[in-house]
């Protein structure tokens, strides 16, 4: 019997909770959404070229009319993170919660993922952040699927630090599309591990006539098992591709679909996971959004479900 079955209700007991709260969440913010949709106005979308700051017709009106300010885009929104960065002199703050729904070991709860950026220059940002995670599982990316599916499988607890930064390399320019390079390092400060993971993400997309944005990632990183971290052979490669199409539903309302998978690369034991994560995210005002994701593993090796809610803001 696992740890989580011994304190408190059952596992699956706790799974239906989760699953009844995650739907009230999600009809919260629908409702919330509704009334600010039914008054808006159904405006022609505009065509954005290069950066994606310049747009032909009427801008929306959120605050700062007649300024230079562009909209919020965090990482966060979908696995595939964005192809921008953040403006010189500004800060942005990014932070969620993540349930994932392992299939053969207790759930993984993810907390507070947060992730402070700032805007060295226009095309430079720094990175720091904190993240703790407790559950039968690390984090999908990590590559780390249990070996065993044994139900009796005991509660692993890490907390890691991030740094880094990201590099925008390309605007868009026809079929050149609009890039950045993110370069990252995690150290654990908390939990059996000491083994310090980087990893680089290439990230690239476009920005369509219809207002859809297609962007799509590749990312490479280090990892190993955190019982057998003092030797090389332990250590293995990660990779991630993904792709998404993010689809504007109003001014401030987007929604996207998403593939992405987490193949393992000189572990012992392979693996291989794969992923469709769909979720929508809502701007508050050019400076604020908060979203939700959804996403169901497609083979055995993948978690059944996970979901994550969070925030965004820029000061």
């Amino acid at each position: 019997m696992s740890l989580l079955t011994q304190r408190g209700l059952p596992m699956l007991q706790r799974k239906k909770i989760f699953s009844i709260c995650t739907c009230l969440m999600t009809w919260a913010m629908l409702l919330l959404v509704r009334p600010l949709l039914a008054q808006q106005s159904n405006p022609e979308m505009a065509t954005i070229e290069g950066w994606g700051r310049e747009t032909e017709g009427e801008e929306p009106e959120l605050e700062g009319e007649g300024e230079e300010v562009e909209e919020i885009e965090t990482d966060r929104d979908s696995f595939t993170p964005a192809t921008t960065t953040v403006r010189r002199g500004r800060i942005m703050l990014e932070s969620a919660y993540s349930f994932i729904d392992n299939r053969s070991v207790p759930e993984t709860h993810s907390v507070p993922e947060i992730v402070a950026r700032y805007g060295l220059t226009d095309n430079i940002e720094l990175r720091f952040g904190w993240n703790y995670e407790i559950g039968g599982a690390s984090s999908p990316i990590s590559g780390n699927v249990p070996e065993s599916g044994a139900p009796d499988a005991e509660l692993e607890e890490e907390a890691k630090l991030l740094y880094g930064g990201k590099f925008f390399l390309t605007e868009q320019r026809g079929w050149t599309p609009q890039s950045s390079l993110i370069l990252q390092g995690f150290t654990p400060t908390f939990g059996e591990s000491n083994l310090t993971a980087v990893s680089a993400t290439h990230v690239f997309g476009w920005k369509l006539r219809n207002g859809w944005t297609w962007d799509s990632a590749t990312r490479f990183g280090t990892s190993g098992s955190p019982e057998t971290q003092v030797t090389l052979e332990d250590h293995f490669i990660v990779w991630a591709p993904s792709t998404a199409i993010k689809i504007p539903l109003s001014e401030r309302l987007k929604a996207h679909a998403e593939y992405f998978g987490v193949f393992s690369e000189g572990r012992e034991v392979e693996t291989t996971q794969h992923f469709f994560s769909p979720g929508v995210h809502y701007l508050i005002n050019r400076d604020l959004e908060i979203g939700i994701r959804f996403a169901w593993g497609l083979n055995e090796q993948s978690p059944n479900f996970f979901t994550n809610v969070g925030f965004g803001c820029q000061f």
